[in-house]
């Protein structure tokens, strides 16, 4: 036990190292070659954190990979214009290419969600010429001189849509990923009332007027093909009817 210490204390004349790291290393009870080895990786790695404050930061996180191989060129390219949240967007897309597709990766617009990708979910909903669609199952070419509403055009000058407030008011979402489409689908659901337009659930269609006064049920069934995951159904009724009833009153969003 003497010989280790004298030899440690050798080694630490030849190393130059203070009180405390001769402290460190004897409680670790590093010796010999795993003590300079030890001594060795220590010094490495403050010199390589030491370093980096010298080194442009691009440099020391790496740069993004720009791919070796061209992109892979369009089968059937297509010209398509289109107003998007009243801005004119021209893009020239695969013909096989989605409305939800374009709008999440080719402009960037992501609040319209892909959910099942087959429409079944009714997450990727929007409005296309004032009625809801699914974009997931509408190609980007036929929309060609349309008016596409997505929920990021809703607002009105940072002022949100009733509907929008309605559903935040009243807990209308809880993970929120089919928020957007469940936003969009209850707009279009108020115009389609407004319009008088029949569900399957409507009483009388041979008597059917403008300005239908819409039930629960009523509102269910037209909201039936936006699925929320989360169960929120009763508060996304409850924010539906708000608005539908003009029961839909400003709210403080500032914390009292």
């Amino acid at each position: 036990m003497k010989e280790n210490k004298d030899k440690n204390q050798q080694e630490y004349q030849e190393l130059q190292l203070s009180a405390d790291e001769k402290s460190i290393l004897d409680q670790l009870g590093i010796f010999g070659k795993s003590r300079r080895r030890f001594l060795g990786q220590s010094s490495a790695a403050g010199l390589s954190l030491m370093a980096t404050q010298f080194i442009p930061i691009d440099k020391v996180f790496g740069q993004e990979t720009v791919p070796s191989t061209p992109p892979v060129p369009f089968k059937n390219a297509v010209d398509v214009s289109f107003s998007i949240n009243t801005k004119t967007q021209q893009l020239t897309v695969d013909s096989r290419m989605t409305l939800l597709d374009a709008l999440r990766e080719r402009l960037q617009l992501t609040g319209t969600k892909k959910g099942c990708d087959h429409g079944q979910c009714g997450a990727c909903t929007l409005l296309v010429d004032g009625k809801r669609v699914l974009s997931c199952l509408t190609l980007a070419a036929s929309c060609e001189g349309k008016e596409v509403t997505s929920i990021e055009g809703l607002a009105e000058n940072s002022e949100l849509h009733p509907m929008q407030k309605a559903f935040i008011k009243n807990d209308g979402f809880q993970c929120g990923y089919c928020t957007p489409g469940q936003i969009c689908s209850s707009v279009a659901l108020m115009d389609e009332a407004k319009n008088g337009d029949a569900s399957y659930v409507t009483e009388d269609i041979m008597n059917i007027s403008e300005n239908l006064t819409l039930s629960d049920e009523e509102v269910r069934e037209r909201m039936s093909g936006n699925i929320c995951r989360c169960g929120a159904y009763p508060n996304i009724v409850a924010a539906i009817q708000e608005v539908h009833q003009g029961r839909e009153t400003d709210y403080n969003w500032q914390e009292s």
